[in-house]
């Protein structure tokens, strides 16, 4: 990390038992004049990672991603942050662009945030199709132009002034394994359940369910063209079908009335009393 005494930009790094791999995202980060690690809640060892990469660690614990950038953004000193996940890696061109643009555009009030293009690594594989070569993330911002973020699952940032989109893009190694990916599915899937529950969505049935899943499937695979990423594409589109249907599965769950702890609640009630009748066994 640079020793600067007129730091220009914070990278903001969000994890949660990210041990594994925060160490390179924080290797890629050096250029930065300060990082600041928000740990939401890790039981591993990703404080004592970032602890000896020197960056401040702040515990935080919230369920809502924009809830925890915004934490994020009132502890940031420096004129510009980045945010950067852990399993996201910034390439050295990245870094010259973002600097240089930086610098040249100090003189431009109405820049206020950097958006690139994010390669992401599924399954080790780069994927070229299927939507992916469409995710443009900004993630750069001049911290007294950027107010707030939004957003239960996927967040957005409110800021005043100009974005531009840069050449280089950000890499983003994600999908390592199914075993990762339905960890991070489990989570993310009920977060997005709940707020299609909370907008009064009309109830779901078994059609609805082979209807959402089949239409995730077509459209990453053949609308989107991921088959064009060959049998990772095709793999892609069927977890993001799957993944849409668990979405579904979960609002269906509850829509239902009495709750499915009120149903369990009356068998284990049942189960009392009937053992009340049989007084020898007890």
């Amino acid at each position: 990390m640079s020793t600067s005494k007129t730091p220009a930009i914070t990278a903001v790094i969000i994890a949660r038992n990210e041990a594994q791999m925060l160490p390179n995202c924080l290797q890629t980060l050096k250029w930065c004049q300060e990082v600041l690690v928000i740990d939401n809640g890790s039981t591993d060892k990703t404080a004592i990672q970032a602890e000896k990469f020197g960056a401040e660690i702040i515990t935080i614990n919230y369920d809502s991603f924009a809830k925890l950038r915004n934490e994020a953004l009132k502890r940031v000193k420096t004129p510009w942050l980045i945010y950067i996940d852990a399993d996201e890696r910034v390439s050295p061109a990245l870094a010259r662009e973002i600097l240089v643009t930086i610098e040249t555009q100090k003189t431009e009030s109405q820049l206020a945030a950097l958006a690139f293009n994010r390669t992401n690594i599924f399954y080790g594989h780069p994927m070229l199709a299927g939507g992916w070569q469409e995710d443009v993330v900004p993630r750069v911002f001049k911290t007294t132009a950027l107010k707030f973020w939004t957003g239960m699952v996927h967040e957005t940032p409110h800021f005043e002034g100009d974005q531009l989109l840069l050449q280089q893009p950000l890499i983003h190694l994600t999908h390592r394994s199914t075993a990762d990916g339905l960890l991070k599915t489990a989570t993310w899937t009920h977060r997005e359940a709940q707020l299609l529950y909370e907008s009064n969505l009309p109830p779901v049935t078994l059609l609805t369910l082979l209807r959402k899943t089949l239409a995730e499937i077509w459209r990453r695979a053949i609308v989107k063209k991921g088959y064009r990423d060959g049998q990772v594409g095709w793999i892609e589109a069927l977890i993001q079908g799957m993944n849409k249907m668990l979405i579904y599965i979960q609002v269906w769950e509850l829509q239902q009335k009495p709750s499915l702890n009120q149903q369990y609640d009356q068998f284990d009630k049942q189960l009392i009393t009937d053992w009340q009748n049989y007084p020898d066994l007890l």
